[in-house]
């Protein structure tokens, strides 16, 4: 189903609901859909290591093994074979562990049982001393993080004419619409199979999904309409659209599967114009999890299953970049500003990596800047738009925020890699094991910020930094396997509310630019 948070405040509506962001709300819905396995590349996985880790206690394996082994053997990530021993047969492992090539996520929903722990004293050390403090604070017109003047209070200065204007500035009317975040629920729509992307267009006016039934659908949003605009039948899928988004320009979208291929297709006017954008890649079995567009609309930016993040130009009309950038899937790209110059990647190496293509070369590519800090894989990074400051979600159950000045060391990047190689769970079917959840900081975690409260199971769940026009980037928002959304106070750390309604997990989430409403995309 498609569903949208919205809020009701003091916009004219009687009996409005509107929910003070310390207080957590307890009701949302939307879209989305679980991903499963993808295809084996050559590049080293931690298959190995997870096949010599010691075995979980029996309180955090209680599922059956046979039907752990009839699952994969139904979805396809393992293979029976004929081989010597007493069986005559062997398993072969087929897939990688991001996005799968397969039938959806585990059936018994483990994510139902989990109550994701949260920090109930968040360590704010760093970011009190960080510069997105003071950008936060200046753009919601506060000076003090708990300084949030109340409603009725502003409304008095107003009358009482201790404004500087004679209204309200941007910030003040920034600060006010966070204490009235979104907080009820509208259904939307509903498909018969996984819905794994929904995302808005820049200025909001229009929403793009795209489902396991190979459609992509564009949905009008002008004027607080959510209407149907037109229905896209995808080409060349493997299973399903994995990602999607618009160009800048809104007149195209674009989206990536098991191909080949990046598709561009228009959707401006009556027709429907396909281009098969052609990576050329080397893998047999290949996948592109990540996409985005640059500002001038001229590149797109892909990371993929082997390791690698290709750069297409459409202007040339070929692929002008291929870096060798990660050990293992690339889960998610950014560009980390307008420029295009910087881009940002993150990979189930557990690495966030930053690129300067000014400096960059194809033969032997180096990252100006690595982050180190999660314990597990990378499923999604957002950049904040100022080339300074990206949040990575993680399998390790945390959103991590990162200062890309603020590079991590060797000792960093080698607690990183031993902390991964040590993860022998599977984030797919399995219940997160009391020792993945580890909150003491790795030696060298260069991270700003460190968020706990939400799930990571199942798939590649995304979190956002909130819009900078209605909130000044106040907050991040994620999706959870729970079937919630959370969001969380930046500079706090604290959950300031919990969107619930999802019997499945919520895989992807956006808030409308300009409106009070956020659109999540579940199972």
């Amino acid at each position: 189903p498609l569903q949208s948070m919205g809020s009701q405040s003091s916009s004219g509506m009687s009996g409005g609901r509107g929910s003070s962001s310390g207080n957590p709300a307890e009701q949302s819905e939307v879209a989305e859909s679980n991903q499963s396995s993808s295809s084996s590349s050559s590049r080293g996985r931690r298959t190995a290591d997870r096949q010599q880790g010691d075995r979980q206690p029996a309180s955090e394996e209680d599922v059956d093994l046979a039907e752990v082994l009839a699952y994969l053997l139904r979805r396809g990530q393992v293979r029976l074979v004929h081989g010597s021993g007493a069986t005559g047969l062997q398993l072969v492992q087929s897939y990688s562990d991001s996005d799968e090539d397969s039938d959806g996520a585990w059936e018994g929903r483990l994510g139902d049982r989990y109550n994701p722990p949260v920090d109930t004293q968040p360590d704010t050390h760093e970011v009190d001393q960080s510069e997105i403090r003071t950008q936060i604070l200046l753009a919601n017109a506060s000076s003090a993080p708990k300084g949030r003047r109340s409603f009725t209070h502003m409304l008095t200065e107003r009358e009482h004419g201790r404004c500087r204007g004679s209204s309200f500035s941007h910030g003040e009317c920034t600060r006010i619409r966070t204490h009235f975040l979104p907080n009820y629920v509208s259904h939307k729509d509903t498909y018969q199979q996984k819905a794994f992307c929904g995302v808005y267009s820049e200025d909001g006016n229009m929403f793009l999904s795209a489902c396991q039934d190979q459609n992509i659908r564009l949905y009008d949003t002008t004027r607080g309409r959510f209407h149907l605009r037109r229905t896209v039948k995808a080409r060349d899928v493997g299973w399903s659209v994995l990602d999607v988004c618009f160009t800048p320009d809104t007149n195209h979208v674009l989206y990536s599967s098991w191909s080949d291929y990046i598709h561009l297709c228009s959707i401006d006017g009556d027709s429907e114009n396909h281009t098969a954008l052609d990576l050329n890649p080397d893998e047999r079995r290949f996948c592109v999890f990540s996409l985005a567009a640059s500002t001038d609309g001229n590149e797109i930016l892909g990371g993929a299953n082997d390791g690698c993040l290709y750069v297409f130009d459409l202007e040339q009309n070929k692929r002008t970049l291929k870096i060798d950038a990660h050990e293992d899937d690339v889960n998610a790209v950014a560009f980390a500003d307008s420029s295009s110059q910087l881009l940002f990647s993150g990979s189930d190496d557990a690495l966030c990596k930053v690129w300067d293509r000014r400096t960059l070369r194809e033969d032997r590519p180096q990252p100006v800047g690595q982050l180190a800090g999660h314990r597990d894989g990378i499923t999604f990074i957002h950049s904040k738009g100022d080339a300074r400051y990206l949040i990575s979600n993680s399998k390790d159950q945390s959103i991590k925020l990162w200062d890309v000045r603020k590079f991590s060391p060797k000792e960093g990047l080698a607690a990183s890699r031993l902390a991964v190689t040590q993860q022998n769970w599977d984030y797919r079917w399995q219940q997160v094991p009391q020792r993945a959840l580890k909150r003491h900081k790795l030696t060298g975690d260069t991270s700003v910020m460190t968020y706990r409260g939400h799930g990571v199971l199942h798939t590649l769940i995304r979190c956002r930094f909130s819009p900078e026009f209605s909130t000044g980037q106040r907050f991040i928002y994620s999706g959870c396997s729970t079937g919630k959304i959370i969001i969380y106070d930046v500079l706090t750390g604290a959950v300031v509310s919990r969107l619930s309604g999802h019997d499945a997990c919520v895989r992807d989430v956006s808030w409308h630019p300009y409106e009070d409403n956020i659109i999540s995309s579940s199972v």
